[in-house]
This record gives structure tokens, C-alpha cells and sequence, in this order.
């Protein structure tokens, strides 16, 4: 069984651009996920944490510092082992940076992390689109932030005109392309982007977060799109490995299962990616369950038909084993030492 491990979400960006609104969305519309936060501020008196402790399952909280500077990988570790333990029942974790913190050095410390509970979940820069030129100036390293992230929240477009929102997110797309860019206010972003929401019976009496659930103010989310793609025949480990490697332009994210069809019961894989971090995981079929692939992309500004036709030239034309093809793919595996040791040799 593949271990369940809890996704760790970077959320990154330049003071007053919306990341404390954006995460306190996430908090108001989680669905009935438990959600662990580690909040940044650079401060002797830690505003965003004091913002977001009435309604988070669990937080830590490192002020008067900056969490790019103030903890290794190892420091880190230990803030995010203090969220991730069994007894926590966190489903996701949220690390939300001061605005001087530099989102290279935390995407290395996430990276290098030891933590077998926890997983990247992705960086999100985000941006006040009021102030993107301002900023720019002020930083010229924004810039090379756009690049590194995973998704781009182009925040506050209820401050100014459809065409400066147009303007900016042109610019960001110039700056980072391929990366996914959502356009929001008051940081109204889907949770679903970040995580999956555990679904939810409905019965007796509705609970504070089922009432707050039918608050509209709550249903305006950044547009994204979903896109389905399944297979009842195996993939080709190559093809697919390309197509990974130079995904489409707006692909943050893929979740699911691939069939890569060598290996007998070995060749069914949990496949998780975040930007351009690709990881895979060996999972076994459920019984009664025929083969195949199922895959769920997210992003913005997808060309349904054209990923569609591209997973498609990655089924497999023949049931030849690519055992090169294999092995490159397998570099993204993700697997515990014990189950390599115990593996039969040939295997």
C-alpha cells in the first residue's frame, strides 16, 4: 500500500499581495479537511498568525524571523513533523511565508526535506495585481519568483479595470511561461487546487461549516479547469515521460493512476505532479478492478482537446516491455528503502 502522505503547500509573495486572505479562504471553504498551518511573519508581533488561529486545525508559528533564514531543512522538518504526526489527523499543510521571504530557498528546504509523512504540494506566488508594476520595480526579483512557482494567483482584480488585469496577466505569462495563472480577488481560490476535500455525508444536523458552506459570498473561485482522461490500455513509460516532462502550458497539476504495463501486478502506479515535480508511487490493483489508467489534470488556460490528444498518443501501440523507457520513469519513484531491500533480486 502506498503511504498517504500529506501534501505541503508553499504560499509565497511580496507583503500586502493577499496570501493571509487567501489562506483564511482555504480555512472557510476546506469541506472537512483538517488543515495544518505554518505561518511566517517578520515581526516581533506575529499579525498573519493572530489572522488565522480562530478557525486552523493546528499552527505553528515563527515571528520575528524569516523562515527562509531562520531554519534549515532540518528545522523545517521538525515544524512540519510537529503537524504531520498520526495523531493530528492533518489532510494538508499550509506554509505561508512573510513577504520577504525568498521562495527559491523555501522550494530547496521543502525539497530536501526527510519527513516520509509529507509530500510538496506546490508553490503559489501570489500577486496584487493593483500594485504588479510598483512591485516589479521595487523587486526586480519578482520575476524570477513567477518562474519557480507552480501556480501564479493574479490577486485583488476587483481594485482596477478588465483591461489592467488583462495587461498583468500578459506580463506574468511573458515572465513565466507555461506556468498556470488565476486571476481572483479577496484570494478566492478553490481548495481543490491545492488538495482534496474529503467527501461528506449529509445527515442530522448541520454542523457550523455545512451552513457555511451555502454562503455565497464564499462561491466566487479563480476559474480553473479539470480535464478526465482515462485508458484501458497501458501507457507507454517513454511517451508518458515526455509528456511530463514538457506538460502543457497551464498544467499545475495531475493526480491519478497509470497503467504502464510491464512488470506483471507491479506496473500500476500512483502518479502525483505539482508544477514540474513529478512523483510516482507503486500501488497494487484493487480487487475486481480492471486495469487501466485514470487521470484527473487541473489547471488554467488548458486546451482540453489538445492534453486529451496527447495522453492519447501516449497509450502504448504494442505490449513490447520498453524496459529503457521503464527505467527512466522510475527515476520519479518514490519508494521506501525496506520495500527496495525486500524486493526479489530481477524483480
Amino acid at each position: 500500500m502506498a503511504r498517504q502522505r500529506i501534501p505541503v503547500v508553499l504560499v509565497a509573495g511580496f507583503l500586502g499581495s493577499g496570501k493571509t486572505t487567501m489562506l483564511n479562504h482555504l480555512l472557510a471553504n476546506r469541506q472537512g479537511a483538517r488543515v495544518g498551518v505554518v505561518v511566517n511573519d517578520f515581526g516581533s508581533v506575529n499579525i498573519d498568525a493572530l489572522a488565522v488561529s480562530g478557525q486552523v486545525d493546528t499552527m505553528v508559528s515563527l515571528g520575528n524571523g524569516c523562515l527562509c533564514c531562520a531554519v534549515d531543512a532540518s528545522g523545517l522538518d521538525a515544524m512540519l513533523g510537529k503537524l504531520a504526526g498520526a495523531e493530528a489527523g492533518i489532510d494538508v499543510i499550509v506554509v505561508e511565508a512573510s513577504g520577504i521571504a525568498e521562495p527559491r530557498d523555501l522550494l530547496r528546504l521543502m525539497i530536501a526535506s526527510e519527513n516520509p509523512d509529507i509530500r510538496y504540494g506546490g508553490l503559489a506566488e501570489v500577486v496584487d495585481v493593483a500594485e504588479f508594476a510598483a512591485t516589479r520595480e521595487r523587486h526586480p526579483e519578482l520575476a524570477d519568483h513567477l518562474r519557480i512557482a507552480d501556480l501564479v494567483v493574479v490577486n485583488k482584480a476587483d481594485r482596477v479595470a478588465a483591461g489592467e488585469v488583462s495587461k498583468v496577466t500578459a506580463t506574468v505569462e511573458e515572465l513565466a511561461p507555461g506556468v498556470p495563472v488565476l486571476v481572483t480577488d479577496h484570494g478566492r481560490v478553490d481548495p481543490e487546487l491545492f488538495f482534496d476535500p474529503k467527501p461528506r455525508e449529509a445527515y442530522g444536523q448541520l454542523s457550523f461549516d455545512d451552513l457555511r458552506e451555502d454562503d455565497h459570498s464564499h462561491h466566487l473561485h479563480a476559474a480553473y479547469q479539470s480535464i478526465t482522461f482515462t485508458s484501458e490500455r497501458p501507457l507507454s513509460p517513454r511517451k508518458l515521460l515526455a509528456f511530463l516532462e514538457q506538460r502543457p502550458a497551464g498544467l499545475y497539476r495531475v493526480k491519478g493512476h497509470v497503467d504502464l504495463g510491464a512488470n506483471g501486478p507491479r506496473s500500476r502506479f500512483g502518479l502525483h505532479t505539482v508544477g514540474s515535480f513529478v512523483q510516482l508511487e507503486r500501488s497494487s490493483w484493487p480487487a475486481g478492478q480492471p486495469r487501466g489508467t485514470q487521470l484527473v489534470l487541473i489547471g488554467a488556460g488548458l486546451g482540453a482537446d489538445d492534453v486529451t490528444r496527447r495522453l492519447t498518443e501516449c497509450v502504448s501501440d504494442d505490449d513490447t516491455v520498453d524496459e529503457r523507457g521503464l527505467l527512466r520513469i522510475l527515476r520519479y519513484l518514490d519508494e521506501p528503502v525496506a520495500d527496495q531491500e525486500e524486493r526479489p533480486p530481477g524483480d
